[in-house]
């Protein structure tokens, strides 16, 4: 079954809706509370842009965020979360594959746990290579548009 999601820019009317999303004790060694998300959004200095994932009745199963590298144009993708209720149901894959086609760059880049396995398969099923880069203590994947 295709899962079908739209990314919406997080604003005043959806904003509770995404800080309310829950992350599952067994993913908290791996992504951060929404919240947290949220503030790092309006506070780094990265420029950060955060979406809500929505479903076509307009319900919120999850979060990301993305921010261009000006060194090299890429679309960096973080923060990338789905409810603890909607998890396993293809909310993930839908919410970074419309990334992928919405967001106008050149190329994409995240970067996860080199031990998160299950984001590991996603992102590689979705296209991303890693290449031996690290973003602190994360592994870099890459991925053309």
């Amino acid at each position: 079954m295709d899962i079908s999601v739209t990314l919406a820019p997080v604003d005043a009317d959806n904003w509770r809706a995404v800080a309310g999303l829950t992350v599952s004790p067994e993913q908290r060694a791996w992504v951060a509370e929404p919240a947290y998300y949220l503030a790092l959004c309006h506070y780094s200095p990265v420029g950060w842009q955060p979406l809500a994932v929505t479903t076509t009745d307009g319900g919120v199963v999850g979060f990301l965020m993305w921010a261009i590298d000006p060194e090299d144009g890429a679309a960096w993708l973080g923060g990338i979360t789905v409810d603890t209720a909607h998890q396993g149901k293809g909310y993930g894959r839908a919410a970074v594959s419309a990334a992928l086609a919405e967001i106008d760059a050149p190329s994409f880049a995240l970067s996860y746990q080199p031990e998160n396995t299950t984001a590991r398969a996603l992102y590689a099923s979705l296209g991303f290579v890693e290449n031996g880069e690290k973003e602190d203590d994360e592994v870099v994947a890459r991925r053309p548009k």
